[in-house]
């Protein structure tokens, strides 16, 4: 898992397995029997089910936030979801943004675009669709979308900075974003880093809280505001696959080093090359 092309593959063969599995069984398991569900159910665990277009067939527990609640989501608006697996997310701003807008869903997962294209289609929905395309190259045309949401999916990418010029590229003038992610404030054990299980759990693959607020700024995004921030804590279960016990209370005495944000940002009408920015 030392190039971003091998540790691209072992999280789409993850998370394609989440997808074809049964809901109730475990996937993707480690040595002790939790999989990427498990880590994200015992970690994150918000709680999705109160919010207008919630639907249980769309939610497989993979989240770290609530970005949609955060999103400003107007009616009629253009949506567009990076990492949309299920659909869940896209349907929820699809309340949001009612009949009159769309919501587009991109995931380069097979198995998640169909079980995706599936709940919509039982759900009845002409005005949400789902593509196959990678968000470091996002299979969609310059300044059409509103609002950008993403869950929990940016950490999982290699390349951040280019996930984020590309949301620039997508967004209209005056358009925004409402991401929830995955980001570390100290560091992270090397054992928890190269571990494929914790990285397809959203937490190897955490970059430091302050690069990524700086990523989005370089990229010229402004009004970048964290909406939410709350710790993020490993239960002991999961540490003992990775660390020792002297390693275990070391890494607790810092328990708060990987945190979930939801980051809100505005593509404004200013060039960012430009000294008005």
């Amino acid at each position: 898992m030392n190039t971003e092309k091998d540790i691209k593959e072992m999280v789409r063969q993850k998370y394609s397995e989440i997808a074809l599995q049964d809901k109730n069984a475990s996937s993707c398991c480690s040595s002790d029997g939790y999989g990427t569900e498990e880590v994200h159910n015992m970690m994150m665990n918000d709680d999705y089910s109160t919010l207008d277009g919630y639907n249980p067939d769309a939610d497989l527990g993979l989240g770290c936030g609530l970005p949609t609640q955060f999103a400003k989501i107007k009616k009629g608006d253009t949506v567009i979801d990076l990492g949309s697996g299920a659909g869940n997310d896209c349907f929820i701003a699809r309340a949001e943004t009612g009949e009159a807008g769309k919501v587009i869903g991109i995931d380069f997962t097979d198995a998640m675009i169909v079980k995706a294209r599936t709940n919509a289609e039982k759900l009845g929905y002409n005005n949400v669709e789902f593509r196959l395309g990678d968000i470091e190259k996002l299979p969609v045309n310059a300044n059409i979308a509103d609002v950008i949401v993403s869950n929990c999916v940016l950490n999982l990418v290699p390349n951040k900075q280019a996930v984020f010029s590309e949301i620039y590229r997508v967004l209209k003038q005056g358009g925004h974003f409402s991401i929830s992610d995955i980001v570390v404030t100290g560091t992270l054990p090397e054992q928890i880093k190269t571990a494929a299980e914790m990285y397809s759990g959203c937490v190897a693959g955490a970059i430091d809280k302050d690069e990524y607020l700086n990523l989005i700024s370089q990229t010229g995004f402004a009004n970048v505001t964290i909406q939410k921030d709350k710790p993020i804590i490993v239960p002991d279960d999961i540490l003992k696959n990775y660390l020792n016990d002297e390693q275990i209370s070391q890494y607790k005495a810092n328990a708060s080093v990987i945190r979930s944000i939801t980051v809100y940002a505005e593509k404004t009408d200013c060039d960012p090359n430009s000294n008005c920015c």
